[in-house]
């Protein structure tokens, strides 16, 4: 049974690492998904594969941090599907920076890619969401929640949106829209490149991982997106799912 059959997904990030598992796993079990990204030749190259496997995606190249972007993104996908169900907001951009040579514009970055755009994104589709009594999956980050070192700008924008998540979960309960938070730890392409620089600091950090390995997007990461985007959620709101191989225990 398709758990996510004929609902329609909005993915941001979706070209590429976790977003592109969590497009792959939804058109798998029926969604028809837009993918959302500035990467044009990844996001379309990966719409095509699975359009060709016989799925119902397509892509919409967005610069996140330009609101009005945001807004035609959302105007296309009500335009070609009528509907939306699910909004996961996973694209985020930052740069790592000891907390003094942080920039307004390493700042605006992360908050821009991250914050704001979770945020305006949220705005536009809950009209649509109350309609289907949709979901709504925020990305947090262990790295925010622990207050990692040079990782300033990233916590600022992480924890906001995490505040902002628990809000939406109480204003729109009444609406029966779910609005929570995956806060992972997975192995990525961009986590390739750092361990390949910083082979020491990586195997410390799996170290220190009781499960003793990075999350794989596929299998431990993206099932969990589809958990909270279908029925067998819908009593779950307004929470963080630590999806790190058991790295921060929330009590």
């Amino acid at each position: 049974m398709e758990r996510l059959k004929d609902k329609v997904a909005i993915v941001t990030g979706g070209a590429g690492g976790i977003g592109s598992a969590i497009v792959r796993a939804y058109a798998n079990e029926g969604a028809k998904v837009a993918i959302v990204d500035v990467n044009k030749d990844q996001g379309e190259a990966l719409s095509q594969s699975l359009n060709a496997d016989g799925h119902d995606t397509i892509f919409i190249q967005t610069d996140l941090t330009k609101k009005e972007q945001l807004k035609m993104c959302v105007d296309k996908v009500v335009e070609h599907y009528h509907q939306i169900d699910v909004l996961v907001n996973n694209a985020h951009a930052s740069r790592l920076k000891g907390f003094l040579e942080i920039t307004d514009e390493d700042l605006a970055l992360s908050m821009d890619t991250g914050f704001y755009a979770t945020f305006y994104l949220c705005q536009l589709a809950i009209p649509y969401l109350k309609e289907t009594q949709g979901n709504i999956i925020n990305f947090g980050s262990g790295a925010a929640i622990k207050g990692d070192v040079n990782q300033g700008a990233y916590a600022v924008s992480k924890e906001a949106i995490r505040g902002l998540t628990r809000v939406l979960a109480n204003e729109f309960g009444k609406d029966h829209i779910n609005v929570n938070i995956i806060s992972p730890i997975a192995y990525s392409d961009g986590v390739d490149q750092w361990r390949k620089a910083n082979p020491e600091y990586y195997e410390k950090v799996v170290n220190g991982i009781p499960l003793q390995k990075f999350g794989d997007i596929d299998e431990d990461i993206a099932p969990v997106a589809v958990f909270l985007a279908s029925k067998e959620s819908k009593y779950i709101t307004g929470q963080t799912f630590m999806v790190d191989g058991g790295s921060i225990k929330l009590y």
